[in-house]
């Protein structure tokens, strides 16, 4: 062969593998490219290193975290999308309301915290866009919620919750702006979720873009402990018609999927819910370490992880082929996340995952359901449940296991700082 057959044998083996390369990543996207165990490993370990020392709401420790995303949306080529052309919404933390919901204090400490938001533009030119979401905030040394009762202060360095939620969404980040879909995506992490999704529903009632044009919000809360059976519990599947098909679609890799209809939650989709937005919520289970100082690293699964977040690419793939009116919005309101562990009759309430006094207190009910014909509200503190003293979350859904459905009880709360014992119908 001559020296010009060469080259032009190889020109034509160059421009094939170009062009293979460009069909790979246009029709059947390499979910090796970005999504790796060793990525999620080096993202959980730093936020939820002691040295973010938990990352509470509104403190230089969790403006670290911030900036450690918004450094990796910037060298994404995601697009600032927070206030003044900025990656970052900031917001006010009255922390006396925190401690006592009913106060009426304004003069107690103020925090500045913020949400990182940026935007990944699609090849599209639609105005419509996805939503993927997560929290990086979490509980610093647990003086809002957490369950730890030891003497000794400690740091809760939240490995679970919710830097791995933090970690899916940068390597999501990273995967679309290597695979850009035709759909906008804007991503969203949120702070002061643990004192009662405060980021999320700030982000909510203020938001930097248009919320008529997005097309669904996908929140990740709780993704680095998938067990052995590969169990993935996916919230929201009722708030619209096609969840169901997309989420079993997607599922390639066998999962053990559990698709709960419910949209509300104790995580921040809630937020996007009540604006008629439909929602996911991907969690992969409660734990014994959760919002205590033991949720650490050492028991996240990081291949487990990535396998949430490829089930999660091939939902929005599949989203990008879509619109408004074919994923229109249907009320689904429901149990929270630790109903899913009952085994007994539902009250139908919203818990407070951020207090830590005796009983368990509830941010709201559900309309039509046993708590709310009962005259529960929001703010009460449910202190005894069938004769049962509750002492925590705990004591309740063990309470409400040794109930049946249809049973007539007795349900003890404060409200005020009274006590009231009221007819309960389950």
């Amino acid at each position: 062969m001559n020296t010009i057959s060469i080259k032009t044998s190889a020109l034509l083996l160059i421009a094939i593998s170009i062009a293979c390369a460009t069909s790979q990543k246009e029709n059947e996207p390499n979910l090796s490219i970005d999504i790796t165990a060793a990525d999620v490993e080096t993202h959980i370990t730093y936020l939820a290193s002691d040295e973010l020392k938990g990352r509470e709401a509104g403190t230089a420790d969790e403006a670290k975290a911030a900036n450690y995303i918004a450094d990796y949306f910037r060298d994404f080529g995601l697009e600032p999308a927070g206030n003044e052309r900025t990656y970052f919404q900031e917001y006010t933390i009255n922390t006396s309301v925190l401690r006592n919901p009913h106060s009426t204090d304004t003069t107690g400490e103020k925090r500045l915290s913020k949400n990182v938001v940026a935007m990944l533009k699609g090849t599209g030119d639609s105005d419509e866009f996805i939503i993927i979401g997560a929290h990086y905030d979490h509980l610093g040394y647990g003086e809002f919620g957490s369950l730890y009762r030891g003497e000794v202060e400690r740091i809760h360095n939240g490995a679970d919750d919710n830097a791995s939620g933090t970690t899916g969404l940068l390597e999501l980040a990273q995967y679309f702006s290597e695979n850009r879909p035709a759909t906008d995506i804007l991503f969203l992490a949120f702070s002061g979720e643990e004192m009662g999704l405060l980021g999320s529903a700030h982000y909510a009632n203020e938001p930097t873009v248009d919320l008529s044009n997005a097309l669904a919000m996908i929140n990740m809360d709780m993704i680095g402990r998938m067990n052995a059976e590969k169990k993935l519990l996916i919230f929201g599947n009722g708030t619209a018609d096609k969840w169901e098909s997309i989420n079993n679609t997607a599922n390639t890799d066998s999962l053990n999927l559990s698709l709960v209809a419910d949209g509300t939650g104790a995580s921040d989709h809630t937020s996007f819910y009540y604006k008629n937005i439909p929602v996911l919520h991907y969690f992969t289970d409660t734990h014994s370490d959760y919002h205590r100082p033991s949720d650490d690293t050492e028991y996240i699964n990081s291949e487990g992880e990535v396998l949430v977040l490829k089930h999660l690419v091939r939902v929005v793939e599949q989203l990008d082929d879509l619109d408004q009116q074919d994923l229109e919005f249907i009320e689904a309101p429901g149990e929270q996340r630790q109903s899913m562990r009952l085994e007994g009759p539902t009250l139908g309430v919203l818990p407070d995952y951020g207090y830590d006094g005796k009983g368990m207190k509830i941010t709201g009910t559900n309309p039509g359901q046993s708590a709310a014909n009962a005259g529960l509200k929001g703010g009460d503190i449910i202190v005894g449940l069938g004769g049962e003293t509750l002492e925590d979350i705990y004591g309740y859904m063990s309470a409400l296991n040794t109930l049946k459905k249809g049973q007539l009880t007795t349900i003890t709360i404060l409200r005020d700082g009274e006590e009231l014992t009221l007819d309960l119908q389950l």
